[in-house]
């Protein structure tokens, strides 16, 4: 969602704020700016819209000041515009702010009781008029921020600036991340490390409604409760966070490529170099004794997960619910004992999914989390936390993160299935040796680039797309949609092969493609069945499956993409690479923002 950046040092403020504000895009965003302290006056700039333009303003109105804080707005309150772009000022109070405050109605109420002036539409306004109001009561800033706090419900991640006050900055953090970077003389407030990575690698991540208050020269720490906290300073690996493009045009065609690389780390990682004996925390999660699985995510981790449950369910023996987080809680699910609740996130700090985990914490025998950060909060508030390694993700939409997650995903499968006996020495060895290929089939499936690439430029005509599957190919088929509406805009849904007679097929019609994901497995032929009722009605399809698949398929096809052939288990995974490719080539056909589709975000820290 929204990007945080905030500077305490040496040089002017501007160039450097400006320069992480850019490293933040990937998060989504319509507009930004910048507000600083010269000579102890506070100033701000701010624009709709790119970076660009902000840049583009600060030639000519420059902000000089070696205090500053910056943010790029993904609009909740209020429509994008320059008034309602951050930072939101009130006299000697400037705020840039991540999250919902949830009782802004109260505040402005109180406000307005007062006479207060409101210049926005958003519920950020207020947390700056309150700090104002209380400043004016006599409240030190220190003093005012930590009143407001006490009244603040919602999620939030705030840094502020005070006039008058060039070496003073004060953050806070609610269910929003926010994160302190330590320099020499310099001090700094990011949204992640992305953010601060050019700044600095020493990074101390605050936790749940901690508070600092921040100079060049210390960094003073308080929990919710106003407690002095000893955070742990952490050193970031540098590489791990680098934010270029690799010579490809985009990002997403970059996290395309590298999957190879990151899934052999991640089979690495679980697997080690050799053998079939899976490195897992088995002391910390005992299956034996799990009797249902709840999985619970949002998005593209949604649908990792329903990949799971095939997984988990066959090899396992394991019953498996999964729920969109965002619904999970509000209908109140009975989890007990026996229940292993388990949530997938990217970032670690997808909103809907940490409350999950939150109506979860004691009501569940164990809370599991599959994520990309190991500094999030998800992970951390998780007994065990299980890293996908699929390094910076900066597209939106999400690819190699997914295949990473499939990946461990399908190990916490295996890793059940050899706890509760329902694998034996043989089949693991089989899946074992089939994953330690797996990297190089992808490198296959990755040549078929060129292929894609020419029928995306019809595809992009279309106005609508039907993805099918059968099995544990009907989330892949989901994933596939989802990635082609989140990037192309054009319209695409999903559906188990088996229920297109059940209403869909009364969409097939010459105009329609309709993409058919269906590797030569048991399910198959029933998939094929199903193919032939939409090319019996003039459907377009566009089969993809192995050569004995297509083989098997015959005539009358739209277009076909060969995949090399793959152990059934390891399908969903291989078979990701051109559902993603399709969706690249698509919405580079058709001219749109493939790294920052409109009304986006990567990471969703709101509900």
């Amino acid at each position: 969602m929204c990007g945080i950046i905030g500077y305490l040092g040496k040089h002017e403020a501007a160039p450097f704020l400006l320069d992480a504000l850019k490293r933040l895009e990937y998060r989504g965003y319509d507009s930004a700016g910048i507000a600083t302290i010269n000579g102890g006056k506070l100033d701000r700039r701010r624009a709709v819209g790119k970076l660009v333009n902000l840049s583009d303003l600060l030639v000519h109105e420059p902000l000089a000041g070696k205090s500053g804080i910056g943010h790029t707005r993904w609009a909740t309150h209020g429509e994008p515009s320059t008034r309602n772009a951050h930072p939101h000022r009130a006299g000697p109070v400037a705020v840039v702010h991540n999250g919902i405050i949830e009782n802004y109605r109260d505040f402005r109420n109180e406000l307005s009781e007062i006479g207060v002036d409101f210049h926005t539409d958003t519920d950020t306004e207020t947390v700056a008029l309150m700090v104002e109001t209380y400043m004016r009561q006599g409240d030190t800033p220190r003093m005012a921020v930590e009143r407001l706090l006490e009244r603040l419900e919602g999620a939030y991640a705030l840094a502020f600036l005070f006039e008058g006050e060039e070496d003073l900055m004060i953050a806070a953090r609610k269910g929003s991340p926010l994160a302190i970077g330590h320099g020499e003389g310099e001090n700094y407030v990011g949204s992640d490390a992305i953010a601060l990575a050019l700044l600095t690698d020493q990074i101390t991540y605050l936790e749940e409604g901690d508070m600092a208050v921040i100079t060049r020269n210390s960094v003073e720490i308080r929990d919710a409760e106003g407690q002095l906290a000893n955070r742990e300073m952490r050193q970031v690996q540098m590489d791990k966070v680098r934010v270029d493009k690799g010579g490809h045009k985009h990002f997403m065609a970059k996290e395309i490529a590298e999957q190879p690389q990151v899934i052999a780390e991640a089979i690495g990682h679980y697997f080690g170099a050799s053998g079939h004996e899976i490195r897992f925390p088995s002391d910390q999660v005992d299956f034996t004794k799990v009797q249902r699985m709840v999985l619970v995510a949002c998005g593209t981790a949604y649908y990792a997960c329903l990949t799971a449950k095939y997984w988990i369910e066959k090899l396992a023996g394991i019953p498996v619910e999964v729920d969109v987080a965002s619904e999970f809680r509000y209908r109140e699910p009975p989890v007990g004992p026996g229940v292993l609740a388990l949530f997938v996130s990217q970032s670690g700090e997808t909103a809907d999914t940490l409350a999950a985990l939150r109506y979860c914490r004691d009501k569940a025998d164990k809370i599991v989390s599959v994520v990309n950060v190991p500094e999030s909060s998800i992970a951390r508030e998780s007994d065990v936390a299980l890293p996908i390694l699929a390094g910076t993700e900066i597209g939106v939409a999400s690819t190699k993160a997914f295949s990473c997650q499939l990946t461990v995903l399908l190990v916490v499968a295996m890793e059940a299935a050899r706890q509760r006996g329902t694998l034996s020495d043989d089949r693991m060895a089989a899946i074992v040796a089939s994953l330690r290929g797996l990297p190089s089939r992808i490198n296959i499936a990755l040549d078929n680039e060129a292929v894609i690439e020419a029928l995306a430029v019809e595809l992009e005509e279309a106005r609508d797309v039907l993805f099918l599957g059968r099995g544990q190919m009907y989330p892949l088929a989901l994933e596939g949609a989802l990635k082609l509406k989140e990037i192309s805009y054009i319209h695409a849904e999903a559906y188990a092969s088996g229920e297109l007679k059940h209403g869909p097929i009364a969409l097939i019609d010459a105009n329609m493609p309709v993409v058919v994901m269906a590797p030569r497995d048991a399910l198959f032929d029933k998939t094929v069945s199903n193919m032939q009722e939409v090319l019996a009605r003039g459907g377009k399809v566009l089969l993809i499956s192995d050569k004995a698949g297509l083989d098997t398929a015959g005539d009358g096809l739209w277009r076909s993409i060969e995949m090399p052939e793959i152990e059934d288990v390891l399908a969903p995974i291989l078979y990701a690479i051109p559902a993603q490719q399709i969706a690249y080539h698509t919405a580079v056909a058709k001219g749109t923002d493939v790294d920052q589709p409109r009304n986006l975000a990567k990471s969703v820290t709101v509900e």
